[in-house]
């Protein structure tokens, strides 16, 4: 991840990264991105190797959509759910701020703790959409699929990734994801069945490819099929 997509514009960590892939008998990459990524910095490509991660797929599966949201206490809106640390670089704003441009029934949940946490909810009373958005801090990770469940899109505005896990997740609960066009994100989100990936890391383009899932009415089983391909066992 940040290791090969940031910290290599420093001088004395790219030579440290170089100088380890050198040392190394192999070197592994989650995504082809990662792979490509370590190759063109000067890596040996016959040396590089791609092996992504998997889903758990008991842990993460589909559960009824209006059971959840009963389950959670959730009204029946239309619902995005944005996951993650809450720093810039994971884009929670752009999910707030898409809100603007969405139908008003339309609520954002955001899932993780963080320092920008304060600034989001500003952001959301500046724009007077507090009574849309709710911020509910860290969820463990095995209760994560009630929310993924519950919700009609999950919402990834990062900046840069390595191989966002989140959105397997997602798609093993059969919900449809829509992220920015960064590291392993394409390789995962590689049919429109199952979501979109963003031209451009905006507010305009989430609430359009939102519109546009939600107009498809994408399959919670043909989702859940794909996310099957990259389960732990394959």
């Amino acid at each position: 991840g940040s290791d090969l997509n940031l910290l290599p514009e420093f001088p004395r960590q790219r030579h440290l990264i170089l100088e380890t892939a050198k040392a190394a008998a192999a070197s592994i990459g989650v995504s082809q991105a990662l792979v490509k990524r370590l190759a063109d910095l000067g890596g040996d490509r016959e040396k590089i190797f791609f092996f992504r991660n998997g889903v758990d797929l008991e842990r993460f599966k589909p559960e009824e959509k209006e059971l959840a949201r009963q389950k959670l206490g959730l009204p029946d809106r239309p619902t995005i759910l944005s996951v993650g640390h809450l720093v810039e670089l994971k884009g929670h704003h752009i999910a707030v701020e898409a809100l603007r441009l969405l139908p008003d029934e339309t609520c954002l949940i955001i899932v993780g703790s963080g320092p920008e946490r304060e600034a989001l909810e500003h952001l959301a009373a500046r724009l007077d959409l507090s009574h849309r958005v709710r911020l509910l801090g860290q969820i463990p990770n095995d209760e994560l699929k009630w929310l993924l469940s519950a919700a009609d899109a999950l919402a990834l505005c990062s900046s840069r990734e390595g191989w966002p896990n989140v959105l397997l997740e997602s798609l093993a609960c059969g919900t449809p994801v829509i992220a920015t066009n960064v590291g392993g994100v394409p390789e995962i989100v590689s049919s429109p069945a199952v979501g979109r990936v963003m031209e451009s890391r905006t507010a305009a383009v989430l609430a359009k490819s939102f519109l546009d899932l939600m107009s498809s009415h994408p399959s919670q089983s043909q989702i859940r099929q794909f996310a099957e391909n990259f389960g732990w066992n394959a």
